[in-house]
């Protein structure tokens, strides 16, 4: 069958406010044309992020209630961490608030001046903590995940031969540990191929350094293994997940994207000195080493969560819609990255509307175009994001332009999905009405939360 069932039922709705054209133009000038200063009441469907925006089952909601709150020993942590242990295999396991305060917490500790970090490429709030320390974060990325247009199983693969040589040049004494970001986030959602983690783990031991993983997507990661790599189709998903754990040392998780929560997060690595010392800045930072910032409940949510993320019916939906969503804009001459990643549609703002120069934001453009024809809120993820000045005040603008279209778990139905490709088509057939923009405000540090734009001149 071709057609797309969602493997739930629906048991309880929250309505979608409907606003006009008209409307929208005048929060858009209001909110500085930036989509994250948005009420989210004006917001139709929102794809913004599909962080902490799942929608949670019933077992999840009946575990909210059945949430241990005590201070110390609840009884909710330890069944969290019986539930990523089990995923993992890793022996020390830390809950944060969610996952950029366990980067924080590890990079306290790693970072400073002087130290490098690669990664095939980092997401906003990992290069912040990393650079907040003084440290450097430094992006690999193979060759094929910098073309949109061209078409490969993994591209959000590592390039071996430039993190073998980079540890030449800087010293292995100068990277305290090698990241690898599952799925590629900044790199259009791309998966990661098994056999390119198990390379980065060879380099790794052959210079004595450790392997973590930003594992925010890990259940989407191993279904592509799953469907895509040779050897891996007839294992099941948590068996390629397990396999994928033990080539690392550690990991961070934001439990608001693959544990399908609201809220939460967490460090998990087998190094017994490394995790004393981030319990010691937890206590200080988050909280008790069994709640770490979270609420009993939170973490009842988690474990189920996890205990759900596996569900081959649900993955195979999952990665399917948003194939699905890709489609239909790829039927319609509409650019993007390919072939679509795990959580999210990437459009290339750079082939969307070339007339627009990359120090006029042609993604925040299109993001912008997006709200004002559909109510549909999408997030920049090019020179707004990541583009950097150099010494003469010049935008360096990154690889890529894109706009993503981040679909929240188990929240919208086709027809929601179908009206997003209506209103980009739509907006695409426009494309050269688009106009570009320039920053009136901007913050030193993750300036795409908080930045103002006015229209260029």
């Amino acid at each position: 069958m071709t057609t797309i069932i969602e493997p739930f039922r629906i048991k309880s709705v929250e309505p979608i406010k409907f606003t006009n054209e008209t409307e929208r133009k005048t929060i858009l000038k209001d909110t500085g044309y930036n989509p994250f200063l948005i009420h989210a009441d004006d917001v139709m469907i929102d794809l913004l992020t599909d962080s902490g925006t799942s929608a949670m089952s019933s077992k999840q909601w009946a575990g909210i209630m059945d949430g241990d709150e005590s201070y110390a020993g609840s009884r909710s942590f330890f069944r969290f961490e019986e539930a990523v242990k089990r995923i993992t295999g890793m022996d020390f396991v830390i809950p944060t608030h969610q996952g950029r305060a366990a980067e924080k917490i590890l990079f306290s500790i790693l970072g400073g001046k002087g130290k490098f970090f690669p990664n095939n490429t980092h997401f906003d709030t990992t290069r912040a903590n990393i650079e907040y320390s003084g440290a450097e974060a430094v992006d690999l990325l193979c060759e094929v995940g910098k073309h949109p247009e061209e078409k490969a199983d993994f591209k959000g693969n590592m390039d071996l031969d430039k993190l073998r040589a980079f540890i030449l040049e800087k010293g292995p004494e100068n990277i305290p540990l090698v990241f690898i970001t599952i799925t590629n986030n900044s790199g259009g959602g791309q998966p990661v191929s098994m056999e390119n983690i198990k390379g980065v783990r060879k380099i790794c031991d052959e210079f004595g350094l450790k392997f973590f993983i930003d594992a925010c997507r890990f259940a989407e990661n191993a279904y592509f293994i799953k469907i895509r790599e040779k050897g891996y189709e007839s294992k099941s998903v948590l068996e390629i997940c397990r396999e994928l754990f033990s080539y690392a040392d550690g990991m961070t998780m934001s439990a608001k994207k693959d544990a399908l929560v609201n809220i939460g997060g967490f460090l998990a690595l087998n190094d017994d000195k490394l995790a004393m010392n981030c319990r010691n800045v937890l206590i200080v930072t988050e909280g008790f080493p069994t709640y770490g910032g979270l609420a009993g409940r939170d973490l009842e949510a988690i474990a189920q969560g996890l205990e759900e993320i596996t569900d081959e019916n649900y993955l195979h939906y999952r990665i399917r819609s948003v194939e699905y969503l890709g489609e239909k804009l790829l039927a319609a001459g509409v650019p993007l990255i390919e072939p679509t990643g795990g959580h999210a549609v990437y459009l290339d703002a750079k082939r969307f509307c070339p007339h627009i120069p990359a120090e006029e934001f042609p993604g925040q453009a299109v993001s912008i175009a997006l709200y004002e024809k559909g109510g549909i809120r999408a997030c920049e993820i090019g020179s707004v994001m990541f583009g950097k000045y150099d010494e003469k005040g010049k935008l360096i603008p990154p690889p890529m332009e894109l706009v993503r279209l981040a679909i929240p778990r188990r929240v919208y139905t086709q027809s929601h999905i179908d009206y997003v490709a209506e209103i980009i088509i739509a907006v695409f057939n426009e494309r050269h009405l688009l106009k570009g923009y320039k920053l009136s405000y901007e913050a030193p540090m993750l300036r795409h939360f908080t930045a103002r734009f006015e229209l260029a001149d």
